[in-house]
Order: C-alpha cells, then structure tokens, then sequence
C-alpha cells in the first residue's frame, strides 16, 4: 500500500513545483483570491472531461468524443431550459426537466459508441472519432452556430455561489471524483474495468459479460462528459458549439499525464486529478505572463508527446526485463 500512489506523490510535487514558480514569478496577479477561484471554477470542467476519456482508455480503447457528447448534451439542456422557462414555466421545472434531456442526450451518445465497439467491434479510436463529428454536426445544425441563452439565472448563479470558501462548481466535481474513485477502487465493476484493459479475452473466459461491462464504461464516460458540458454553460450562460473546443487534446494530455497507461489496464483517479491541477496551473500562470496562448498549445501537445514516448520506453523496458527473468 505503501508505494501505491508514488506515481500520484511525484506528479503533486510538480504541481507544487509549478505553483510555487509561478507565485514567485507573479505574485501580485497568480497569487491572488480572485486568480484561485477563477482555476477553480475552470478546472471542473476539463476534471469532468478528463476523467470520462480516462475510464474508456483504462479498457484499452478511446473516447474522442467526450468533448462532443458535453456540447451536445449541454445545448439541448441549454434549449429545453430556456423554452420552458421563457414559456412560463417555474424555474425548478425548467431547470429539472433540462438537466433529464440533457442527461437522456449524453446517455444516447455513450450507448452509440458503446454498442459499436463493444457488440459491433469497431474500434473505439474511429467510432469516437466518427461520433464526434456526427455529435458536432448535430449541434450546429440545432444552434447555427449561434449561443444559447436565456435560461433561468440560477444557472447562471451557480457558478457565482460558494460554500465554505469554495466554488459550487468545485464541490460537484469532488462528489464525481470521490463517487468515480471509490467505484474503480472499491467495487467489482471497478475491479472488471481494469481486467477488461489487461486482457479483454481472459476476462471473458473468467465468466464476465464483456459487451455489457464495456457498455457501461461508455455510458459512465457519456454521464461525465455531461456534467462537464452543463458546468461548461453555467459559468459561461449560454450553450454554443465552440466551447471547450481545446478540452479533447487537454483531457488527453491529462490522463496520459496522469499515469493513465494508453494500453490499459492501469491508471487512477487520482492521477488524472492531480494531472489536470498542473494543467490548469500552468495554463493560467502562462497566461498571466503574457504567454502566446497559441504558444501554450503547442507546450501542452509536447507533453502529451513526450509522457507518451517515455511510457513507450518504460514498456520496452519492463518488457525486456520480464524476458530476461
């Protein structure tokens, strides 16, 4: 147990590292209450999106279209919200019944992709990759590319409302963490995620139903890319199909940077928690110096790149080393 989350201690200390260098750097603009709660306000949303890719990668498969499913979902709870509220309809109806179209939305796109690749056997990569464009088009095709507004202001006012010192919207993202954690840690379907990674086949001789298994992990990752999406709207106001455009690659980087293992099978929560706090440090520290935010881009690609080329390299090297034994 000891050496369990060792990973997760060292990528904490380059968080700290990286908090610490950008106080020091900028102390007058980083170091500051509004500064803090503006990350934590940011950060729920890619820690959503963050971890709905990582539970499909720890299956040894993808999920490009967490993003999509967020937008989608998020603007058809944007348009139920709104037509209700505008009609006259109390605001707890507006926003309930929103909240249940936008969910019933992500919910279809998770069994989509579950049921191609888990019954059909296409592979995660182009499913996603084709679902998200399908996803997109769909939502532009509802908007025309114009934003959603004129919800009750309560959404709105979460984003604006604290509880002992902390954002609201934080507070949902810790319940989905801990609720996410303890379910990969802690119970038999998490115990089953991480089989079907290691080995899918051996994990369907071990009398597992693996179709339905792996269509739950989509189903959760579609729940989670959701609740991404509707905190997306709250801080923003409105629904419209270019927010969070930059999220996929930012998720991606973050599980990977998390210790999330591209080829399954090994990962935590907590990594990719952890990941996503340094991601979000560096992105607002850079832009408070005045960094290009193209230039920032192009940092987060390399890290992608290069967490990938040593994982690679650790692979080859646990791999020559079981050989040799």
């Amino acid at each position: 147990m000891k050496g369990k989350y060792t990973k997760e201690l060292r990528l904490f200390a380059v968080f700290v590292a990286l908090f610490l260098f950008f106080s020091i750097m900028s102390p007058d603009r980083f170091l500051t209450q509004n500064n803090i709660m503006t990350m934590l306000k940011q950060m729920p949303e890619l820690g959503l999106l963050t971890i709905a890719i990582m539970l499909v990668i720890l299956t040894k498969g993808n999920n490009l279209s967490n993003v999509a499913t967020a937008i989608l979902s998020g603007i058809l709870a944007a348009l139920v919200m709104a037509g209700l509220y505008k009609g006259g309809h109390s605001v707890a109806l507006s926003i309930i019944v929103g909240l249940l179209a936008g969910f019933a939305a992500a919910m279809l796109c998770g069994i989509l992709n579950g049921l191609f690749v888990a019954y059909i056997g296409v592979a995660s990569m182009l499913t996603t990759l084709a679902s998200s464009t399908f996803f997109k088009g769909i939502s532009m095709n509802i908007t025309q590319g114009r934003a959603i507004s004129g919800f009750p202001e309560q959404v709105y006012g979460m984003s604006r409302t604290y509880f002992a010192g902390i954002p609201i919207l934080c507070w949902i993202y810790i319940i989905c963490i801990v609720t996410v954690h303890v379910m990969l840690e802690h119970t038999r379907w998490g115990r089953t995620v991480y089989m079907l990674g290691c080995n899918m086949t051996a994990t369907e001789y071990a009398g597992v139903k693996v179709r339905k298994e792996l269509l739950k992990v989509y189903l959760l990752s579609a729940a989670l890319s959701f609740a991404g999406g509707f905190l997306m709207i709250s801080r923003y106001n409105s629904a419209k199909v270019d927010y969070g455009s930059s999220y996929l690659l930012q998720s991606l980087t973050a599980s990977v940077l998390g210790g999330v293992d591209i080829q399954g099978g090994h990962g935590s929560v907590i990594g990719a928690v952890i990941a996503v706090m340094i991601l979000q440090v560096l992105s607002s520290g850079m832009n408070i110096l005045n960094v290009n935010r193209f230039f920032t881009d192009i940092i987060t690609g390399a890290i992608l790149i290069f967490v990938l080329a040593l994982n690679f390299i650790f692979h080859k090297i646990n791999e020559k080393r079981l050989t040799t034994q």
